[in-house]
Formats: C-alpha cells, sequence, structure tokens
C-alpha cells in the first residue's frame, strides 16, 4: 500500500511517501513544502494545499495519516497548527483518500519503540526501518515518514487482528 504521511507546520510541512505491507516500508518521496515566516497565515495555507496537492498528483497515495494538533504553551500557535491541520484534512478527503491521525506519542512509540524519543531519534530509526545510508537532513520529513510508518504498522496489525477473529469466530 502506498501510503503519504504529513507532519504539518504553519512554516514547513513535512510529507513523506513510503511503500508498506506493514512489515517492510520502502521509501517513494520525501520533502518539505516551504510556506515561509514573512507570508499571512492565509497565504502559507494556500501554499501548503498547493503543494501537497502536486505531492498527491505525483505519487497518487492510497491512504494518508497526519499527526495530531500536540499541546502548545503558546495557544496562538496552537490555533494557527490547527488551521494548516484543517486545510490538510480537507484536501486528502477531496482527493478522496481515507485519512487517520495519530498522536506524536504514537507516532514514536510505533517508529522508535519509545514515546518521549528525541528529533534525532526518529530521524535515526526512520532511516533504519527504510533502509537508508543516513537519516534525511529534514526533521520535518522525518516526521512525516515516521507518521507513515505508524499508520502502514497499524493498519496491519488491526488487518491481521480482523482475521485472527474471522478464524476464531464460530
Amino acid at each position: 500500500m502506498r501510503i503519504l504521511g504529513v507532519d504539518c507546520g504553519t512554516e514547513r510541512t513535512g510529507y513523506g511517501v513510503i511503500d508498506s505491507d506493514g512489515r517492510r516500508h520502502e521509501l517513494v518521496a520525501w520533502g518539505v513544502v516551504e510556506a515561509g515566516s514573512g507570508a499571512p497565515l492565509a497565504r502559507r495555507i494556500l501554499e501548503i494545499s498547493h503543494g501537497l496537492e502536486q505531492v498527491l498528483a505525483r505519487w497518487e497515495p492510497q491512504e494518508a495519516a497526519v499527526e495530531e494538533v500536540f499541546y502548545a504553551a503558546n495557544v496562538k500557535t496552537a490555533l494557527k497548527l490547527a488551521h494548516v491541520r484543517g486545510a490538510v484534512l480537507m484536501l486528502l478527503a477531496r482527493a478522496g483518500l481515507a485519512c487517520a491521525e495519530y498522536s506524536a506519542l504514537e507516532v514514536k512509540t510505533t517508529a522508535v519503540g519509545y514515546g518521549r524519543a528525541s528529533k534525532e531519534q526518529v530521524r535515526k530509526m526512520v532511516a533504519s526501518l527504510l533502509g537508508l545510508p543516513e537519516p534525511l537532513p529534514s526533521e520535518d520529513a522525518s516526521d512525516a515518514l515516521a507518521v507513515a510508518i505508524c499508520h502502514a504498522s497499524r493498519a496491519a496489525y488491526g488487518a491481521a487482528l480482523r482475521r485472527s477473529r474471522q478464524e476464531v469466530a464460530p
């Protein structure tokens, strides 16, 4: 299955596309949509939307996953991030993609095995899981790939659980 992972940000939104069977993950594409810090929020959201539309058109993912909004000490920052996430979720829904949402704790636990892993630990584990010679230079893209890996792993686990329940059912 081809999965798009998105790590939303108001200035930089990371994305990562993988092909996965739930256990093995292969890197397809990664990048960052730069929205610029000086532009008004509406313009940044538009830039992020346009960038992700191009990603969808080029790589044609079958499913998507986005990281949930985390608690931020600055409420204004959290609200701006929620606006970006809303635009991304709408874009994915318009594209007809099933979209899952995961907390940072779920993503880190699935990808690294520890929910309080550092950004550097996530970067290293993502590189390892994807068979890359070294971590990606972008934390945003690495985080997005961790979201995609989390979704692939959880979707595979859920499917295996459903199959086992069907086998047990009378």
